[in-house]
């Protein structure tokens, strides 16, 4: 019988490196083009950690026997008041486990800390996008599709079309 420890905490600077590997692997099952381009990744490694002790976000890693095998990122966004919310939003996302560690509840841990962790601060509703893969899991915790469908331009391609 195989015993493993799995701790799931708030990521630290050491953890940076393996949550942007995470995100690589989250691209690359996504079918994401350009997903293993080294400049996005040192912008993301110097996004990660400019973010690590900001109360706006919440980055999760799961470590099982001393290596980061999921993560999740919770982030607090301003929001005017709507009907669906009278506080701001809560964006979850870059929830990923390696992929010979899914199955086991990993991703699901990291998700349910950053979920714990949008309850409190100053949010009224948590909103994410889900692959086919992750629907179930966000179902299961109360998540619905919106009527709205996500619509997404390169800023220098809005503003010359505009």
């Amino acid at each position: 019988m195989v015993v493993t420890t799995r701790c799931v905490r708030r990521a630290r600077a050491h953890d940076v490196e393996a949550v942007v590997r995470l995100r690589v692997e989250m691209f690359r099952a996504m079918g994401v083009p350009q997903h293993g381009s080294a400049d996005w990744q040192a912008a993301a490694t110097e996004w990660f950690t400019r973010r690590l002790e900001d109360p706006r976000f919440c980055i999760v890693v799961v470590e099982v026997d001393g290596a980061v095998v999921a993560t999740a990122l919770g982030t607090l966004r301003e929001a005017p008041p709507s009907p669906g919310s009278t506080e701001g939003d809560v964006l979850i996302s870059n929830v990923c486990t390696d992929p010979g560690a899914r199955g086991r509840g990993h991703g699901r841990a990291a998700f349910d800390a950053v979920l714990a962790w949008s309850h409190t601060v100053d949010a009224g509703r948590a909103e994410l996008l889900a692959t086919d893969d992750g629907r179930r899991m966000y179902e299961e915790s109360g998540f619905s599709v919106s009527r709205t469908p996500v619509m997404r331009a390169p800023l220098w391609t809005a503003l010359r079309s505009g």
